[in-house]
């Protein structure tokens, strides 16, 4: 996990600069925020309480003069330097009330009120009385009037730092998401990119649906990291360092009682950690198998419903999605435990600790209302990035388990996409003792050799599972021989870059794959080297262009996912159309004409024939009659060549080719056949011993 978080920040560093920016807009928004309090604070102790700082008598009309009982008083922080003071008075609050002292307070205390007397009783018992007038409101405003000016600056200052706030906090996080969105279009754009790079052997071990949900359940998780867990997690860092400061700056007492939810929260992750992490690993892989499942369900359905296993499919994916829900149950009992609830509880015990510290005298004298209110108010501010800390463990975690999957695809073994141009093919190409296993020790291909010269056409012939298709696999180096070599115009095809290679091959398959879009561009595939001209010449050459003109939107008709809205023929003719557009020098037909109707089979078998004229075609098929014409007929069986020649030398040697002919032209029975098949398995085991 320590190296996926690594990974992550390489991501991050390639956009540092707008993340640098967005720390400073940060820094700066917290620095702005967090002035607010210590402004409350000055009008609270200084312009509010600060009436009951001492009074001096003064001329009348002195700037912050207040007039009472006929005379002038100003109080002790409103003096100019060389001022000269007066005798002193006092204004004191006792409970609601407020009353003026005629001279100076001896001491501070508990004070009460009785008659026209002020009692202040001190520490050890100490005891003072002093006469006293109550104030009433139009006098207490006036000792207030002064202050009146300098509130309004100050609330106008508060009220500014909010703003100022608000805007860097929108510019930090404006900055921060864009920056997020922008590293996740990197990841995506090298997931895809990797997906490209993969040998077609990774596939067949891992099902599309599992791919998909990779590139996008699991980079929307890493987006979420990036836009909502970092920005918590430096935002709520930068205030709990800034609030800790400020919380040392108004009184150390206070900062300590604060001091230990920094320990506190980091234990809470790690013992957070230690089990989300193992329940998002279950949560995502269960997601990935129910997404390939659905994938899977959604491509097959017809065949699901034909042998009616709607049911069966059902239960199954009932069970994917109940292991998804109980391990969903898990994170969030475990989320629950360990929610802002918690927090909330904590930061209540500490409020409760520093009333009491303050009620019982514990913090002294120093800690005044406005510095309890800055306190308690910091505390506030601190607990929501915690908070909020807090509410993004699950998708850390979440992001965390989900970028380890993504760039546990990314480690894969690929091969980097080779760019420049090959010279065009001759087409010779030869096999070399060639032998092949998709699994170790089950070999499906054993010492294979054959020859192909430029511009002929060999054709592949055997039972399922004989061999015909790995050999063609081979040749486009969608995997890698075992034993031997493979040749193309002498050169080992291993030393030539796998993009390079395919080139100039060409290849039609028995299920050919259309992309969404038109006709046109999936004959042509968007490759900008092909022109419109040579999309329509590839189509009249295959003898389509007329059926395809003939509709609606011509050769720019749309094509839908797979080519759905297509007959199985019309699709091939525009597989036919694409290879040849590509003017292949070596060209694959995997069964090209087995799928197709008579009458499409026969257009086809004339475009075959301008088709192959100077290119090397390799043929696999079933039917026989279709490759009568080949130069040369190689017969497999169990992955091995047992017969080679022309359709008359297999003939007159009567041998599989001979049987196999036979029996589709119905001169042989498939039993016959069969007992034939068997017999001279039995006659070459016997040879062998």
């Amino acid at each position: 996990m320590k190296q996926t978080g690594i990974r992550l920040y390489r991501y991050a560093a390639l956009f540092k600069r707008p993340i640098l920016i967005a720390l400073i807009l940060l820094t700066a928004a917290v620095c702005a925020e967090l002035a607010g309090p210590l402004v409350a604070k000055q009008m609270i102790d200084r312009h509010i309480l600060g009436v009951e700082y001492p009074w001096y008598e003064a001329a009348k009309g002195s700037k912050d003069a207040v007039v009472y009982d006929g005379k002038a008083y100003k109080r002790q922080d409103r003096w100019a330097e060389g001022e000269t003071k007066g005798r002193e008075v006092r204004v004191l609050q006792v409970g609601r009330g407020y009353y003026f002292v005629d001279g100076p307070l001896r001491f501070d205390g508990q004070r009460s009120v009785q008659g026209h007397e002020l009692t202040v009783v001190g520490d050890g018992e100490k005891k003072a009385v002093y006469p006293m007038r109550e104030l009433t409101t139009t006098q207490l405003y006036a000792f207030y009037e002064p202050e009146f000016g300098r509130l309004v600056v100050l609330a106008a200052c508060y009220f500014g730092l909010i703003v100022l706030s608000a805007l860097l906090v929108y510019g930090e996080k404006y900055l921060l998401q864009t920056t997020a969105n922008r590293i996740i279009q990197k990841i995506r754009k090298d997931v895809f990119a990797q997906v490209g790079r993969l040998p077609v052997n990774y596939f067949d071990n891992l099902p599309a649906g599992k791919v998909v949900s990779r590139i996008t359940n699991d980079t929307e998780s890493i987006r979420e990291l990036y836009v909502n867990v970092l920005s918590n997690f430096f935002s709520g860092i930068v205030y709990m360092v800034a609030i800790l400061g400020a919380l040392f700056f108004l009184d150390a007492k206070l900062a300590l009682i604060a001091l230990p939810l920094v320990p506190i929260l980091y234990v809470w992750i790690v013992v957070y950690r230690r089990f989300a992490s193992r329940y998002n690993h279950a949560i995502r892989s269960r997601l990935s198998d129910i997404n390939g499942m659905i994938n899977e369900s959604i491509q097959g359905m017809p065949i699901i419903r034909a042998f009616r296993r709607q049911k069966e499919t059902l239960e199954e994916f009932e069970k994917l999605n109940e292991q998804h829900f109980t391990y969903k149950n898990k994170l969030l009992s475990l989320n629950s435990i360990t929610s802002h609830n918690l927090m909330s509880i904590v930061r209540n015990v500490i409020f409760l600790t520093v009333i009491w510290m303050f009620g019982g005298g514990w913090l002294g004298t120093l800690v005044t209302v406005g510095m309890l209110y800055a306190f308690v108010d910091y505390m506030n501010r601190m607990f929501q990035p915690i908070v909020g800390i807090v509410n993004q463990l699950s998708n850390l975690e979440t992001a965390l388990v989900s970028a380890e999957r993504v760039f546990e695809l990314l480690d894969e073994k690929g091969t980097e996409v080779a760019e420049g141009k090959l010279e065009r093919y001759k087409g010779n190409v030869a096999f070399e003792n060639v032998s092949f296993a998709y699994k170790p020790g089950d070999d499906v291909l054993k010492n294979i050799t054959f020859r192909a010269r430029s511009g002929e056409t060999v054709a592949l012939v055997g039972h399922t599972g004989s061999g015909k298709s790995s050999i063609l696999n081979l040749l486009f180096r969608f995997y890698e021989v075992r034993e031997g070599q493979i040749l193309i115009d002498g050169r080992d095809i291993r030393d030539i870059p796998q993009q390079l290679l395919r080139q100039h091959m060409g290849i039609v398959l028995q299920d050919p794959f259309l992309f969404t879009g038109t006709i046109a561009s999936n004959v042509s595939m968007d490759d900008p080297s092909i022109t419109r001209e040579q999309v329509e010449r590839a189509l009249r050459d295959v003898g389509a262009y007329e059926m395809f003109a003939a509709m609606p939107g011509g050769i720019d008709e749309p094509v839908v996912e797979k080519g759905s809205t297509l007959s199985a023929g019309q699709r091939q003719l525009i597989s036919f159309a694409r290879a040849l557009a590509f003017d292949p020098a070596i060209l694959i037909l995997d069964e090209a004409t087995a799928s197709i109707d008579t009458e499409t089979e026969a257009i086809i078998q004339a475009a075959l024939e301008v088709l192959k004229k100077g290119r090397t075609t390799f043929i696999i098929a079933h039917r026989l009659s279709t490759i009568k014409a080949a130069d040369q007929i190689l017969v497999l069986d169990r992955g091995e060549i047992k017969e080679s020649g022309t359709h008359d030398e297999l003939m007159q040697l009567g041998g599989r080719y001979y049987q196999m002919y036979r029996l589709q032209s119905g001169e042989l029975s498939a039993e016959k056949a069969s007992k034939n098949r068997t017999t001279e398995g039995a006659v070459s085991g016997t040879a062998m011993v």
